[in-house]
């Protein structure tokens, strides 16, 4: 795929013609999560906790998964909240995101550093960008997250060779998705993610319409 990252995947323009920004505390996993929000026309979709990041993490303390020690990779990352809460449960953590978000996630590992210090160590950021770098990292994790970053229908192949590379060592992804039909977020799960992965089903809640799924390479 050749192109400009900040094109393949652009800020929505005109979504937060009003510069401002916000702290949020979250309880998870027993934790107070505090998280730094940036509203801008820069950051567009990244700046915002959505709902599908508290989901997913809310299903692994409802599926008592164990994360300390596992080798984590986040796409996506946004704010940073999903891979915050996993390393303050003992994870090693990479937070990935496009340059444009970098920032915020760094400012957001700050605030949620530990006072007797990360269980193993801090989460470490790094620009990735889908389909054209993704072989710069390695395979070897034991899970790849990803809230709310099924929603561009063009950006769906690139997901999924990056998915497939990431796993190839046997890494079990989870992904956390609001189902706006407009979006092709369905379409993602039921046909893309299938030519490459065994699909599961993990989680489905209605009121909030965000679905969780279970990934691993075929």
């Amino acid at each position: 795929m050749i192109g400009d990252a900040e094109h393949i995947f652009p800020a929505e323009d005109g979504l937060f013609e009003e510069t401002f920004s916000t702290d949020n505390t979250y309880r998870v996993h027993g934790l107070n999560i505090t998280i730094h929000q940036d509203y801008s026309a820069n950051l567009g979709v990244a700046a915002s906790v959505w709902d599908s990041a508290l989901h997913l993490c809310q299903f692994f303390e409802s599926m008592s998964l164990v994360l300390s020690g596992m080798r984590i990779i986040e796409l996506g990352g946004g704010t940073g909240l999903v891979g915050i809460v996993a390393a303050r449960l003992g994870a090693h953590v990479m937070i990935t995101d496009l340059p444009f978000a970098i920032s915020q996630i760094e400012r957001n590992i700050a605030l949620n550093t530990p006072l007797s210090g990360w269980p193993s160590d801090a989460p470490v950021v790094s620009v990735l960008s889908w389909g054209l770098d993704h072989c710069r990292f390695t395979s070897s994790w034991d899970f790849v997250l990803g809230a709310d970053i099924v929603y561009m229908p063009e950006t769906f192949p690139l997901l999924l060779d990056t998915l497939v590379h990431l796993c190839r060592d046997g890494a079990v992804v989870y992904l956390a998705s609001t189902m706006r039909r407009e979006q092709g977020a369905q379409d993602f799960y039921d046909s893309v993610l299938p030519q490459m992965f065994n699909v599961e089903l993990m989680q489905r809640d209605p009121e909030s319409n965000v679905n969780i799924y279970k990934a691993t390479l075929r």
